[in-house]
């Protein structure tokens, strides 16, 4: 039985920068290899991931909905597993292609499209960019010793408060 299935492919970035036509082709050749009728495919964002895969720290999402018959995923999966330029997939089935993706698809399939330059491993994170020098800097954690005391007023009982800080982290160590 044929079902339609979503598919979101993490690609590296070195095989994007070299020619996103021929890394769409990669994946979608693939698809068809194992049975499929792609229904559409296109570039859905560059991001920097969580995690570092393979070395990388950015990659650049395929969204792709397909429709193809439920044991043919398991050659899909296999031949996913073993191409090096997939970082990572995730195939859900899904009851139809949403409104609007059809029409996306066919905007980066027109002719003028410009895909964007993904920016290199290198280039300036996002926290320095937001956070300057700040991202840089260590986060360190608060030592009791250093904290103010309790109530942090002045006079009559701050001395107190600063003794059972003082002694709380004694009986820590």
């Amino acid at each position: 039985m044929t079902n339609t299935y979503e598919g979101m492919f993490l690609l590296d970035n070195q095989v994007v920068r070299a020619d996103w036509r021929q890394a769409k082709a990669m994946v979608t050749d693939l698809l068809a290899k194992n049975g499929a009728k792609v229904l559409c495919a296109r570039r859905w964002d560059e991001r920097k991931l969580a995690y570092t895969i393979r070395g990388r720290t950015r990659a650049t999402y395929l969204l792709a909905y397909f429709e193809v018959d439920g044991p043919a995923l398991n050659g899909m999966r296999r031949d996913f597993e073993l191409d090096e330029r997939v970082l990572r997939y995730l195939m859900l089935r899904v009851d139809a292609v949403p409104a609007g993706e059809l029409e996306k698809a066919a905007e980066e399939g027109a002719e003028g499209y410009v895909v964007p330059t993904p920016p290199t491993e290198e280039s300036v994170s996002y926290e320095r960019a937001v956070f300057g020098d700040l991202a840089d800097r260590p986060i360190q954690e608060p030592s009791r010793r250093n904290q103010a005391p309790v109530d942090g007023g002045e006079g009559e009982g701050e001395g107190d408060a600063a003794e059972t800080i003082e002694a709380a982290a004694a009986e820590e160590i």
